[in-house]
């Protein structure tokens, strides 16, 4: 039998990292990093590429069209791709991944580690190896970050600890699947893709995140509304702009309207927002057109509007419509 081919493409991040006198920083090779996983030949035809070699809290919107770039290049050639990443960053480029390659066949994997790969004790080497593993499932599809024995859709990750090995967790949807003593446990029956793959090169980075604390000034929100296209407003609770901030808040959008893309969201990580509950939040609903991100990821959020708007939608309904299209799991509604 024909052994499946799999594309490993490296980022950096902890995973890739040398200890030196200032630190860790990223230092090994993808040919370096195979070395490490000789058990892989026996079950598959491994191959690696270097992208880039950074520390994921310097990612940005041009590392990701460099890593859709790399997979639909390679995309016929391979039967999945594994991406090594830093943890910082990785749930919003799994999510970013996620809108612009869609409909993939093929898994797109995303994994890194807490600790390097070259240390004696470190997470690194599992995590390499349950995401090659759930690469060459036969069921395996889309984009789904791999870490900890956990397998998570890619708009659905959230890092959640900063040093600890299962520092990834699924955000208000169940984990697809788990990795228990090497074998996959599926708890998500796979969605067969009725098109094919499609590969997104256009992103609109002008979108800014607003997170919300008590007694925040008002004369920030200009600045915001005249420098960005898309502005997602992280308020409390279930949702809601508070007194502070409505006056202007509701002039700019009657200054700006439709040409704006806004979302509310909330800062609270678990079940989502609801901002027609409480007055503060249902004024704003019924005076404006408002999208609501419900139980979406803030990653996704952030990711989907930048893919949004980088499709130049010609209305808001166009933009609403796009919003709340379900890509690889990222909305229950």
């Amino acid at each position: 039998m024909t052994k499946k081919k799999i594309l490993l493409l490296t980022t950096g991040g902890t995973i890739a990292s040398h200890k030196t006198e200032h630190g860790l920083a990223p230092a090994l090779t993808a040919e370096e990093i195979l070395e490490f996983l000789p058990f892989m030949d026996n079950v598959c035809s491994l191959e690696a590429q270097n992208l880039f070699g950074i520390d994921s809290t310097n990612m940005t919107c041009g590392h990701w069209m460099q890593i859709v770039h790399a997979i639909e290049e390679n995309y016929e050639a391979f039967d999945g791709f594994v991406v090594c990443h830093g943890t910082d960053t990785m749930a919003y480029t799994a999510a970013a991944l996620s809108y612009m390659i869609q409909n993939s066949a093929k898994p797109i994997v995303l994994t890194g580690s807490q600790r390097p790969l070259e240390m004696e004790i470190s997470d690194a080497r599992m995590n390499l190896r349950d995401s090659i593993a759930y690469a060459l499932d036969d069921a395996s599809s889309g984009v789904s970050l791999v870490f900890g024995g956990k397998i998570i859709a890619g708009t659905r990750a959230k890092k959640v600890k900063t040093m600890s090995y299962n520092a990834f967790a699924s955000i208000n949807y169940p984990e697809l699947a788990v990795m228990r003593d090497e074998h996959l446990v599926r708890y998500i029956e796979p969605k067969p893709f009725t098109e094919p793959v499609s590969f997104c090169h256009e992103l609109n980075p002008r979108v800014f995140l607003l997170k919300l604390t008590p007694g925040m000034s008002p004369v920030i929100l200009k600045d915001i509304f005249s420098q960005y296209d898309g502005i997602i407003v992280e308020s409390f609770g279930v949702g809601g702009i508070p007194d502070s901030l409505l006056h202007e808040f509701v002039r700019l959008m009657e200054e700006y309207g439709s040409s704006k893309a806004v979302v509310m969201t909330t800062q609270v990580t678990y079940e989502g927002s609801n901002i027609g509950v409480y007055e503060v939040g249902k004024r704003v609903q019924e005076q404006f057109p408002l999208l609501e991100a419900y139980d979406m990821n803030l990653e996704a959020v952030l990711t989907k509007l930048m893919w949004i708007l980088g499709q130049r939608p010609g209305s808001f309904e166009a933009v609403r419509e796009l919003f709340y299209k379900t890509v690889n799991y990222d909305i229950y509604r």
